[in-house]
């Protein structure tokens, strides 16, 4: 920078090697009880265990969540249409369980709220008829695990996590997942292979 030499004396230098360290997965089971500690009896309970289902079912970014619209939703074909990192699109397939949960939440729900002009095609609305914001999300997922008694630290991409974890465990190809999870890089998806905790 300063001029004083002409050549980069650290241009062979090798960097050191960056430990990956992946955020705790979640057992089927404990996403399960998750799941089941959401009150049902309230709108809001509706649109989160949508939310969670959709979360795990299709391994999004939290940022991907709040922006999902309703017309990148697919059904009947069983998949999403995602805008992930980069404005880069992919499809994601989605699980009965997830579709279903989203179909009761859009149809009892979210008609009866007053949507705020430009959230027209959002699919998950706050009280207030606008998206959510990603710390909405975290809160919600923090307050189900509370009270289904998990002391891991969670947060939304703890359901991506386990998504990917629990694919590669089942056997899933590795190509497929990072389809799936939108990595440009299958260096990104590699972690997950380091993971088979069976």
């Amino acid at each position: 920078q300063e001029q004083i030499s002409q050549t980069d004396p650290t241009l062979l230098l090798e960097a050191p090697k960056l430990a990956r360290h992946l955020p705790d997965t979640l057992s089927y089971n404990e996403i399960e009880n998750i799941i089941s500690t959401i009150d049902l009896s309230t709108p809001e309970g509706m649109r989160n265990k949508a939310i969670i289902e959709t979360l795990y079912s299709c391994g999004l970014r939290v940022s991907e969540l709040v922006n999902l619209k309703l017309s990148c939703l697919y059904f009947d074909a069983g998949y999403l249409r995602i805008t992930g990192k980069g404005d880069k699109e992919r499809l994601v397939p989605i699980g009965s369980s997830a579709s279903k949960y989203i179909m009761i939440y859009l149809e009892n729900i979210r008609v009866h709220i007053k949507v705020i002009h430009g959230n027209e095609d959002v699919v998950f609305l706050n009280r207030r008829g606008r998206k959510l914001s990603r710390v909405m999300i975290f809160m919600i997922i923090k307050e189900a695990a509370k009270k289904a008694g998990i002391s891991k630290s969670i947060s939304p991409h703890t359901f991506r996590h386990s998504f990917a974890t629990h694919l590669v465990e089942g056997g899933a190809d590795l190509r497929a997942v990072q389809e799936m999870l939108g990595h440009e890089s299958i260096t990104t998806t590699e972690i997950y292979t380091h993971l088979d905790r069976e």
